[in-house]
């Protein structure tokens, strides 16, 4: 079993992967085992090796804890319950909103186009403007996080989200909205960028699939939350209500981050006698408590070198390409549906608010689907392959998610094109989303088993890929099907997003070797 066993492929199954297993006084030895840098895990105790007893498991005596925990109290892998899901409810809520925030523009464009007196595409650059900033932002996130702490940069670019809403809602040119809308995408995606960090710290490795899909669920449902909320609005109101209602949302999420937030990181690399010990919630909030202890953790440079370190490896680029191949089409759909449904069916503002209640169901039956569905092909996995699981076998699952999107694109080229009945437009518009729904999911967690120690870092690329896909969707797409056609643009469409499938196919045959030969991200902390 050479495919997932140890470079020379002659040991037993067992004992030719690498088991991961917690040291305190040495944090590598988390995430890499005798047997090479492979990412494989053994969960399940009984599989264990003679040398490797006396390991802390989960509350059923079986699932292996990874990493293991240490004894200090303040460890955040040893924290309540309660304490866990209300970060993990509290960063889902907040990365809600950059997305959520950011569709509303989609809407509004009509409304806002005869104000300014100015054609729909050139508001809806204001659209292509926030995109990019939040792929940007994104990165910024992650490395002043690894230098000033979680907590800080949170409660910083949560406070800026909030008053570049008002900007928003308040602005009376189209020049001082479209910057108020920059601005926003940069700090807003504070939580988007850096959930998966979130997750690492507080949530055990065989945890980490259904945490990510509560979180990766919020994300996706926003984009189509934000367009029906606002079509509901502008069908009786003026627009800025729509931008007063995000800034009443952004201030709840500033309040839940103040309120209910706390420090995550913490540094596996020195001993407990050594560890900083928490003092001051409010110090925390504000990074004080994490400035004093900033000598136990990289520099400045090298915190800016953390992105591209993940970057530099193969898995993690190719792993943004696909996403970016993707979610391109996503964002593009979504951006131009209004326009379509507008001048094609004649929707009014209140039935395109109807009309976004399909990929609403359709990411939520996607987040469905995959609570039970992540978890089961992982055990099926570690069945065939003698308790033991690779990243790689994460991505077996978009195996289905990437038909779903491919055909879904090429059919809603044909319904537009041919103005087939608007519930077939709605019906399949429901399963690209549901499609895209558990390729997130399960791209993000191979990413996080693949590189534990880059959690911030790899989340962070899938938000620039997923952000330049719509960056460069939402700035092509009405022109590209103007001058092809709906179905000869929603063909080539569909034809990338197969094409992209190989990229999966290639990852789960060679990623496994390509990790080994790359190794692992070494950061200074």
């Amino acid at each position: 079993m050479s495919d997932n066993g140890s470079s020379d492929g002659s040991r037993g199954a067992a004992k030719a992967e690498e088991v991961i297993i917690g040291d305190e006084k040495n944090a590598h030895s988390q995430y890499v085992g005798e047997y090479g840098e492979n990412g494989a895990h053994v969960l399940d105790v009984h599989q264990l090796r003679a040398g490797d007893a006396g390991v802390k498991t989960a509350a059923d005596g079986v699932t292996v804890l990874i990493p293991q925990p240490s004894s200090d109290p303040n460890d955040p892998l040893n924290w309540s319950p309660m304490k866990k899901h209300i970060i993990l409810a509290v960063i889902s809520i907040v990365a809600f909103m950059p997305d959520f925030g950011s569709s509303m523009g989609i809407i509004t464009l009509l409304p806002q186009a005869m104000q300014w007196m100015k054609s729909q595409n050139t508001i809806q650059h204001n659209l292509v403007g926030n995109l990019f900033c939040l792929g940007s932002g994104g990165l910024f996130t992650v490395w002043l996080s690894a230098y000033f702490g979680r907590l800080p940069i949170l409660v910083l670019f949560t406070t800026v989200s909030l008053g570049t809403a008002i900007w928003c809602a308040a602005a009376t040119s189209f020049e001082s909205y479209m910057a108020a809308r920059i601005l926003n995408g940069f700090f807003s995606i504070v939580a988007q960028a850096g959930g998966l960090m979130f997750i690492q710290d507080i949530y055990f490795f065989h945890e980490h699939p259904r945490k990510i899909n509560i979180w990766s669920g919020a994300i996706i449902v926003s984009p189509y939350l934000g367009p029906l909320i606002t079509a509901f609005i502008i069908n009786k109101m003026k627009w800025p209500v729509a931008f007063w209602v995000l800034t009443g949302l952004t201030g709840l999420c500033w309040l839940l981050v103040v309120g209910l937030m706390d420090e995550t990181i913490y540094n596996r690399n020195i001993p407990r006698d050594r560890q900083p010990v928490p003092k001051s919630r409010l110090m925390r909030l504000v990074g004080v408590e994490q400035w004093r202890s900033r000598h136990q953790r990289q520099s400045f440079g090298q915190a800016i070198m953390r992105p591209i370190i993940a970057i530099s490896k193969l898995p993690v680029l190719l792993a943004t390409i696909y996403y970016f191949l993707n979610f391109a089409w996503i964002i593009g759909v979504n951006a131009t549906i209004s326009i379509w449904l507008t001048s094609i069916y004649k929707f009014t503002p209140y039935n395109l608010g109807m009309f976004y209640f399909a990929p609403i169901i359709g990411s939520l039956l996607g987040a469905a689907v995959g609570h039970w569905l992540h978890d089961l092909c992982g055990k099926i996995y570690m069945k065939r392959h003698n308790g033991v699981i690779t990243p790689e076998a994460r991505l077996l699952i978009i195996w289905l998610a990437s038909p779903l999107m491919a055909v879904s694109i090429l059919v809603l080229g044909f319904a537009l094109e041919h103005t087939w009945h608007y519930m077939a437009i709605a019906v399949f518009t429901a399963i690209q989303v549901a499609g895209i729904m558990i390729a997130t999911v399960a791209l993000n967690a191979y990413l996080l088993d693949a590189y534990p120690e880059g959690s911030g870092e790899v989340g962070a690329w899938i938000v620039v890929g997923r952000t330049l896909g719509g960056f460069m969707a939402t700035y092509i797409e009405i022109n590209w099907v103007q001058r092809s056609g709906l179905v000869n643009a929603f063909g080539a469409q569909m034809g990338i997003t197969a094409a992209a499938g190989l990229i999966i196919i290639f990852l789960g045959l060679f990623g496994q070797k390509i990790r080994q030969k790359q190794g692992r991200m070494t950061f200074a902390m």
